[in-house]
């Protein structure tokens, strides 16, 4: 695989951010990444290769300034990186206690990412009901702008009585955009009503050596260019997560290459 910057050739495509979550795991080592590549250039050549990676080991740790911009300046122009946010700020029963840990994660140093921050991803525990009251407490905490950076919110739910108008009535009113999952194990929730989609695609197989069969990742890349052809406000990111992690890279190439982002 080249280590040139894919190459974009649809104006409209440019929308559509393809990826994975994180860049350090073993299996990738002599399978996504070539033979004997230092571990502190995974980050460098993984991004040119993919157009976008859902930062998730801040959902485990806090991370310094220093270390988003640092990661800001190892990837290329017009890359684009998604930040799960701490799970002590949505891990627990009464989320408009929230707000100290919430403070505690914009502040961390995310606007170190500049304009390559994208989405932050707020998962709820899978026991966490939707209660109009408790989720309209968490919506109010969510700042909308850091250090003068427009912050963009998803909510990924993962129990079944998220499905439903008002729970997504409620997500409209704060501009909070929901995740959508092929998974069988959380709910898939459709929501046209906003013009972020953000999709967490958890299905990937061993046995396919691009994760998903090409079949099924097109149908995956023509409902991205169907969602951002309705507007210059849309915008989709998609990552190949969970499952068989070790295919996730090549899924993600697969669907850019499909969406004609590289050769």
């Amino acid at each position: 695989m080249s280590n040139e910057r894919i190459h974009v050739e649809h104006p409209e495509t440019r929308r559509i951010h393809v990826g994975v979550g994180g860049w350090t795991f073993e299996p990738w080592r002599n399978n996504f990444y070539p033979h004997g590549l230092p571990h502190k250039q995974e980050l460098n050549y993984a991004s040119r290769q993919l157009t976008a990676i859902e930062i998730n080991g801040s959902f485990y740790s806090t991370f310094k300034p220093e270390q988003y911009a640092r990661w800001r300046d190892e990837t290329p122009e017009g890359f684009k990186f998604s930040v799960k946010a701490n799970r002590f700020t949505t891990h627990r029963r009464d989320l408009s206690t929230s707000r100290e840990s919430i403070e505690r994660f914009t502040g961390s140093g995310i606007a170190e990412l500049g304009d390559k921050l994208g989405p932050i991803l707020w998962q709820l525990m899978p026991s966490t009901q939707f209660v109009r009251e408790n989720i309209e407490a968490f919506f109010r905490l969510l700042p909308k702008e850091v250090k003068g950076k427009r912050l963009q919110h998803v909510l990924e739910p993962r129990h079944e009585s998220f499905v439903s108008a008002e729970y997504l009535e409620l997500a409209h009113k704060y501009g909070v955009a929901t995740v959508h999952t092929d998974s069988g194990k959380y709910p898939s929730i459709a929501d046209p009503g906003t013009p972020l989609a953000y999709l967490r695609l958890m299905r990937s197989e061993a046995a396919v050596p691009t994760g998903y069969a090409p079949s099924l990742i097109a149908q995956w890349a023509q409902g991205s260019k169907a969602w951002v052809a309705k507007g210059a406000d849309r915008e989709v990111y998609a990552f190949f997560i969970s499952s068989a992690k070790e295919r996730n890279p090549a899924a993600a190439m697969e669907m850019l290459r499909q969406l004609s982002l590289q050769a």
